[in-house]
């Protein structure tokens, strides 16, 4: 800031360590202490450059997304909607049972069940999961156009089947399940999505 003391922090670094702390404890259960202490910065300076808790709380989520869930976009550009539902099931196994960062997923983790005074946050979330389920519907969707999917595939419920996979391989990754545990349910959920879009035999 112009005339302000320069900041002794690394901001993307910051956001790191946030997103860590929040993906571990919750929105509820971390306070601004916990962040600050993580973060390396003083309440006056996370104040300043973050906003407060909900402003940094939706700044991470949108660092998380950029980042670590960087798999679903590149799973949504491959060129099949089979190759498609293939990598995002196996990527999504990997990312969430990596040895650095914290079992599970910070969108489900984060605040799946907050306070009547926090519902807004519940409710950013699970905006921000339809939205990741908007993008394979879309997909899809243009599948179907393309002549990858049968006509009569219904894009919506696809996507969702999908979401709902991850996102219990994220709840179970969280309570130990194990990777290999997790890749082989993600296998049975590639050959149903495989019978599920498979063309007619003319």
């Amino acid at each position: 800031m112009p005339g302000g003391r320069p900041r002794t922090f690394d901001e993307d670094e910051a956001l790191e360590r946030a997103v860590e702390v929040f993906w571990r404890q919750g929105y509820e259960g971390t306070s601004i202490t916990d962040l600050t202490t993580a973060m390396g910065v003083n309440k006056p300076s996370l104040y300043a450059v973050f906003g407060g808790k909900a402003d940094l709380f939706r700044r991470v989520i949108a660092h998380y997304a950029e980042h670590d869930m960087a798999y679903a976009r590149a799973a949504i550009a491959e060129p099949t909607a089979l190759l498609v539902a293939q990598r995002f099931l196996r990527d999504n196994v990997v990312a969430v049972t990596l040895d650095d960062k914290p079992n599970g997923c910070l969108s489900i983790q984060g605040g799946v069940s907050c306070s009547a005074e926090n519902q807004d946050v519940s409710q950013f979330l699970a905006a921000s999961r339809l939205g990741g389920e908007k993008a394979f519907a879309d997909r899809f969707r243009l599948a179907i156009e393309q002549g990858d999917l049968p006509a009569d595939a219904d894009a919506d419920a696809l996507a969702r089947f999908l979401m709902v996979v991850s996102e219990g391989h994220a709840i179970h990754a969280a309570a130990g399940v194990p990777r290999e545990a997790l890749q082989k349910s993600a296998t049975i959920a590639e050959q149903a999505f495989k019978a599920m879009t498979t063309q007619p035999t003319p």
